[in-house]
């Protein structure tokens, strides 16, 4: 059996991959376990804080932009433009060409087949 290894600890997991059938299970208890060693490296910790902050950042950031996104909206109809055929403008400009032609050659197909088109 293979010993899995916690990420930026630097000591062998609690459990352990069987290599006949890859299933993963609980490790045998090991004697020398101590609780020293089921902490994590001043350098991994580092580096867990570090991501931690960035996606909080980044988490504040989108926070911000969505809050930007909904005023525009809201001005946008206040000023009489529908706001769902607004989002979907934004969506098909997003997408790519030739891809949109062919997405409304599909619904044109469709509609037709069911006679909606005239």
């Amino acid at each position: 059996m293979q010993t899995q290894q916690a990420p930026g600890s630097g000591y062998a997991g609690r459990h352990v991959r069987d290599p006949s059938d890859g299933s993963v299970q609980q490790a045998p208890p090991d004697e020398s376990f101590t609780v020293e060693a089921d902490v994590l490296t001043s350098a991994a910790q580092g580096r867990l804080k570090s991501f931690i902050e960035r996606i909080e950042r980044l988490e504040e950031d989108k926070a911000a932009v969505m809050a930007d996104l909904k005023e525009v909206y809201a001005e946008a109809k206040s000023e009489g433009f529908d706001t769902k055929i607004l989002r979907k403008v934004i969506r098909l400009i997003k997408q790519d060409k030739a891809k949109r032609q062919e997405e409304e050659a599909l619904i044109d197909l469709y509609l037709s087949a069911i006679g909606e088109l005239a």
